[in-house]
């Protein structure tokens, strides 16, 4: 997709720290409460299906995952590791109005998970790139990770999250050390869908263009990251058609031309942040 460029020059709104945007960080080092997965039990069963809250079109957003962190942000979408966050900001967040999506990572096992020793050594593949605490999942073995996938998205529920950003969807495009397929990894985001509506929690649809087509009418929403700087953004647009929010990110190392991005979506009508590598709390929006 190409991109126009404008000659109109404007300093972006950049938040990282007191005096720099809307409220002030918090200091590194926030208390965290450990988000205790129950054990998954030998086969899926899943819930009748309840009211999902939909998530809001063309809303403000954020994406926190690592430290420091600032939940006292005003925005009407937070995307946040379940891990990362306390019950009382929850609530605080709940309270204000703001629809939060909870990152669980479905196609990859970090280790320092609470729930990592319940993954069989059979399901667990070569290293992610550069994150040596990661490695894939043969996200083939469907009757073997659902179990384990549904209690993570339980306990997103019971911690008050609205949806599931489920991450690394995209097996099929890496070195996973499995010889999964596209039809694979379509598959296993489908029975995931089924899990996460029949507990009442919206799920989007993490990166993955190719797999737009056959998840858009299943998915409740996009996240996509880099899409301007790849040139991909287009891919997206039978989400926004059929009137669910697409929320976009794009990097701070990229070599990218934020103006135009910024530009670009406001037209398309994509949420679109810029955050850095780690996704912590520094954030800078489109005016």
């Amino acid at each position: 997709m190409a991109i126009a460029i404008f000659l109109v020059i404007f300093m972006p709104t950049t938040e990282t720290g007191p005096g720099q945007g809307e409220v002030a960080l918090p200091p590194t080092g926030m208390p965290q409460e450990a988000n205790v997965v129950p054990e998954a039990t030998a086969a899926t069963v899943v819930e009748s299906e309840e009211a999902t809250a939909k998530p809001p079109t063309l809303p403000s957003w954020d994406w926190q995952l690592s430290a420091p962190f600032a939940y006292d942000r005003v925005v009407d979408v937070m995307d946040v590791d379940p891990d990362s966050i306390v019950s009382s900001d929850v609530a605080a967040l709940k309270e204000r109005g703001t629809y939060l999506i909870c990152y669980v990572s479905v196609g990859t096992l970090e280790s320092y998970r609470h729930d990592a020793n319940q993954f069989p050594a059979a399901v667990i593949g070569e290293i992610y790139g550069d994150w040596p605490d990661e490695r894939f999942l043969d996200i083939r073995e469907i009757d073997t990770l659902l179990p384990l996938m549904e209690a993570r998205f339980r306990a997103c529920r019971d911690k008050g999250f609205d949806a599931v950003e489920p991450d690394n969807l995209d097996v099929h495009f890496n070195d996973s050390g499995f010889p999964i397929t596209a039809a694979d990894s379509l598959a296993y985001a489908k029975a995931l869908v089924m899990v996460a509506k029949g507990m009442g929690l919206a799920i989007g649809q993490k990166n993955v263009p190719d797999l737009v087509p056959d998840l858009v009418g299943e998915m409740d929403f996009a996240i996509a990251e880099s899409c301007f700087e790849h040139v991909w953004c287009d891919k997206l647009q039978p989400y926004l058609d059929a009137g669910k929010p697409v929320y976009g990110a794009e990097f701070t190392n990229a070599e990218l031309d934020w103006e135009a991005a910024c530009s670009a979506a406001t037209e398309m009508g994509i949420s679109l942040i810029l955050k850095d590598r780690d996704l912590s709390a520094a954030i800078t929006r489109c005016p």
